[in-house]
């Protein structure tokens, strides 16, 4: 199959990226699912390397207005760690849900 070009790993990976990074997935989500597909590396690094990183704060910045007032209506208290808790589970880096934490609930710590 590979060698009829029925098989591609690395368009493969490429249009799973570019699929999932647009439904709310962060680079690190994308990595291990692309691992457990069995993608070698190089190629999963190459497909996630096709992210823009401000898409990707972007992206978090979308997820945190949707799912954010739900979480401080349900426990205002603990919002803050539901919704990092939330981003970092979508393969968002810490820095992202760090900045997007911080930008939805600006009294709370991020890491609380």
């Amino acid at each position: 199959m590979a060698s009829r070009g029925h098989v591609d790993d690395a368009t493969f990976a490429a249009a799973w990226v570019q699929a999932r990074g647009t439904r709310g997935y962060g680079a690190a989500r994308l990595r291990t699912d692309l691992r457990r597909r069995g993608v070698a590396s190089g190629l999963i690094e190459a497909a996630v390397a096709t992210l823009p990183s401000d898409r990707q704060i972007e992206e978090a910045r979308r997820l945190a207005q949707r799912r954010y007032p739900a979480l401080v209506r349900t426990a205002p208290a603990r919002a803050a760690v539901r919704l990092r808790d939330y981003l970092l589970r979508r393969g968002f880096s810490p820095a992202i849900v760090q900045t997007v934490v911080r930008e939805m609930a600006p009294r709370a710590g991020p890491f609380d």
